[in-house]
């Protein structure tokens, strides 16, 4: 069904049956847990997450009241999966704590240049920063780990009282049946072998329920999309746009380190039809934060946006920076692109969607973070009115009303049409009517003469046919500048429990070689940043008797292959708690 839905078409083809995706509760009959009530429990320790905890605290520490509050996070530490650029604006960290240098918080290194370049295969040229719109300089904003300044966020809301549960990987949504209410989440099930039986180290894990249950997971979470689909909340939505970021931490020496530099790309490697670019920021100890973003909507099957940015680094204007430096970590995640646009409905019974599982990123900005930890802050007021009121498990329609009159929903209607310019007239005419668009909007008061642009189909119906594309021959990588998949999964940290079920589900397993294999080249094997997906063969020379495999093991939780995958038969859930990468500095 979601294979012929993709192909039809469909705008939110990938809710088809997603309910039915994930693994029942009765698959453990029987089975009896701890159930835990507070007010609120929120699914992710994430800046969304946690600026929602700390700001229901600090509400209740105001007005004298006691307020519960709970947050589950599925890395082994809060930070542990976080991974951003990250240039932070720290507009709704101020809002939050006024105060936030005095109590320490690590942003260190403030933004004193800006560059953007339009690369070529062997120069590039300057784009002056004047004829940028002001809302793509970074004046007042500051380079930094978000991972690190996730886990000092963790640290305030232990510290007002917040309980706070790394390694926890809420699973499964509690429903109050018949209604679809969301009354709690399952989390924190361990020892289910291969095979879904219990092993001797089996914890059956507890339910956590709560007046009001925050969806906090970032991108293209599992309970999300349950919850969305169930509820219909992407029905008056354009569907979501991706891309995928892929980041490196290198430490260079001190003679080319150049603190407080913000440099972005457009451009080469990539084709004019295929949306991406770039970020490299110096910050901290001698850190370079170096990575690249390619849009998900890219139509040739052949192309590896890992691979891409493995040559990437080798231009002039990128490898100056980095030759003599040393890499100390990798990483790889999705990212919203869809904007003001794709926005679902932020509510539903007994909860409500905050951050990037709604999708708050401002694509031209490349920041997502501010926007992440105001809805956070918002959905956490109208959770403590509601909570004052006496109410609990009804719909919070007040923080919908409060995210419409927000400077978050402001900021992503004013660079609304942006991504869709870039999809529809592609990189070097379409950037250029993204950049007259946004100014007309900020000397016009958000007039737009494109009006409000729509999306159309989904990221995985924008592949096309392999025979429609010729395969990329990408350099082999030479150990100094670029590297291969495994050794950067291995620098990554990533770890998963080796008995535990496969979280990468497979709708019909016999669709990658059935369909995406003749059809598409199975692409799999190429949009993975982590060498998941393979396709052996039992003859390699004569490619016959092909088998897909599945390495889950390398998996740093990305949810790209949820996304792209063009048959939509691939479902990424969450594993055990404290599986997946672990970044430092990330």
């Amino acid at each position: 069904m979601a294979e012929q839905a993709i192909e039809g078409g469909a705008a939110n083809a990938w809710q088809e049956a997603v309910i039915d995706k994930l693994p029942p509760l009765e698959a453990l009959a029987g089975v009896e847990r701890e159930v835990m009530e507070y007010d609120v429990v929120i699914v992710g320790g994430g800046p969304a997450g946690l600026a929602a905890a700390i700001r229901l605290k600090q509400r209740a520490e105001k007005d004298g009241r006691e307020v519960s509050v709970a947050v589950l996070e599925k890395s082994a530490e809060i930070g542990g999966h976080i991974l951003s650029g990250a240039v932070i604006d720290p507009k709704a960290l101020t809002e939050l704590f006024p105060d936030w240098k005095d109590r320490g918080a690590p942003l260190e290194t403030p933004v004193t240049r800006d560059r953007f370049l339009v690369l070529g295969p062997h120069g590039q040229a300057d784009l002056p920063m004047f004829a940028l719109p002001p809302l793509m300089h970074n004046d007042g904003c500051y380079i930094a780990s978000l991972g690190n300044l996730c886990r000092w966020l963790g640290e305030q809301a232990e510290a007002l009282g917040v309980e706070v549960y790394p390694g926890m990987a809420a699973s499964h949504v509690v429903w109050d049946e018949p209604t679809g209410r969301v009354k709690g989440v399952v989390a924190g099930v361990f020892g289910i072998d291969r095979e879904g039986e219990p092993t001797g180290e089996f914890q059956p894990g507890l339910e956590l329920h709560g007046k009001y249950v925050f969806i906090a997971e970032g991108v293209r979470g599992s309970l999300a999309k349950t919850i969305m689909a169930r509820h219909n909340l992407c029905d008056k939505a354009e569907p979501q746009k991706f891309g995928i970021g892929i980041k490196e931490l290198w430490q260079v020496p001190a003679e080319k380190h150049q603190p407080g530099l913000a440099q972005h790309t457009t451009g080469w490697p990539l084709d004019e039809n295929t949306g991406g670019g770039s970020f490299m920021y110096h910050f901290g100890d001698r850190y370079v934060a170096v990575g690249y973003v390619v849009h998900l909507n890219y139509r040739n099957p052949f192309l590896s946006p890992f691979d891409e940015f493995q040559r990437f680094k080798h231009h002039p204007a990128i490898s100056e920076h980095l030759e003599g430096g040393t890499r100390i970590s990798y990483g790889a995640r999705a990212i919203t692109e869809g904007g003001f646009q794709s926005v679902p409905k932020l509510s539903f019974p007994g909860g409500a969607l905050i951050g990037c599982s709604a999708g708050f990123v401002n694509v031209p900005r490349i920041k997502g973070s501010h926007n992440a930890m105001k809805t956070g802050m918002l959905a956490a007021d109208a959770a403590f009115d509601a909570l004052a009121a006496g109410r609990g498990g009804d719909e919070l329609v007040e923080y919908q009303a409060a995210y419409e009159d927000s400077w978050v929903h402001r900021e992503l209607k004013r660079v609304r049409n942006a991504k869709p310019l870039l999809s529809k007239f592609g990189t070097t005419l379409g950037g250029a009517l993204g950049l007259f668009d946004m100014w007309f909007q900020t000397l016009f008061g958000g007039f737009s003469l494109f009006g409000t642009m729509k999306h159309g189909k989904t990221d995985a119906a924008s592949t096309e046919p392999a025979s429609k594309h010729s395969p990329i021959a990408y350099p082999k990588p030479d150990g100094k500048l670029s590297f291969d998949k495994l050794s950067s999964v291995f620098v990554s940290n990533t770890n998963h429990a080796e008995d535990q079920p496969a979280h990468l589900k497979l709708l019909d397993p016999s669709v990658p070689i059935r369909v995406n294999l003749p059809k598409y080249g199975e692409p799999a094997r190429l949009y993975c940043p982590a060498g998941v997906y393979e396709v052996v063969y039992g003859d390699e020379a004569a490619k016959t008797d092909p088998r897909f495999v599945i390495n889950a093991q390398n998996c740093v939780h990305c949810k790209t292959c949820d996304i792209k995958d063009p048959s939509q038969n691939i479902v990424w859930t969450t594993p055990e708690g404290g599986g997946g990468p672990n970044y430092p500095n990330m």
